[in-house]
């Protein structure tokens, strides 16, 4: 079984297209787990606890053999409003509860959780549930990457 030990810098680009393994936000946040790639191949994955794999992330074996990470779409709530700044006090709202939100300029999206979603139905907005990627902010105090934060949702909505 193949092991992947190294996150790869951010700013990575692969001579030859890697091999993908499309993630949920929770495996994501592991920093050891096992999965079956396409190809029916297990691998392991054991790597320093320094984060999030974000989608597009690369990471490598200790022989060189690389793997791309991609956020994959999983059941979330996505919140829209008639105005930009209902967003904005949704994910005011949001952010007092300390949950993980993705934020683009026209949605936000949580993990599906009923009691927040009738309070922000209760502020106005709407509240769906939809298959998307999820890639939460990271907070302010971490280090992350702005050129991948909208990844996932201008890859969802580009075609």
């Amino acid at each position: 079984m193949r092991i992947y030990t190294r996150r790869l810098p951010h700013d990575f680009k692969p001579e030859h297209s890697a091999e993908t393994l499309a993630l949920n936000y929770d495996t994501r946040q592991k920093s050891r787990f096992r999965a079956t790639l396409a190809s029916g191949d297990d691998i392991g994955v054991d790597l320093p606890r320094t984060g999030v794999l974000r989608g597009g992330a690369y990471v490598a074996t200790e022989t060189g053999e690389i793997l791309q990470i991609l956020a994959a779409e999983e059941a979330l709530h996505q919140v829209t409003a008639a105005q930009p700044f209902d967003l904005l006090k949704a994910a005011y709202h949001l952010g007092n509860r300390h949950v993980p939100l993705m934020l683009t300029p026209e949605a936000l999206y949580l993990e599906p959780d009923y009691v927040l979603a009738e309070m922000v139905r209760g502020l106005g907005l709407d509240v769906s549930e939809v298959e998307h990627p999820f890639e939460p902010e990271s907070g302010a105090y971490a280090q992350h990457h702005h050129d991948n934060r909208l990844r996932p949702y201008h890859a969802h909505h580009a075609h």
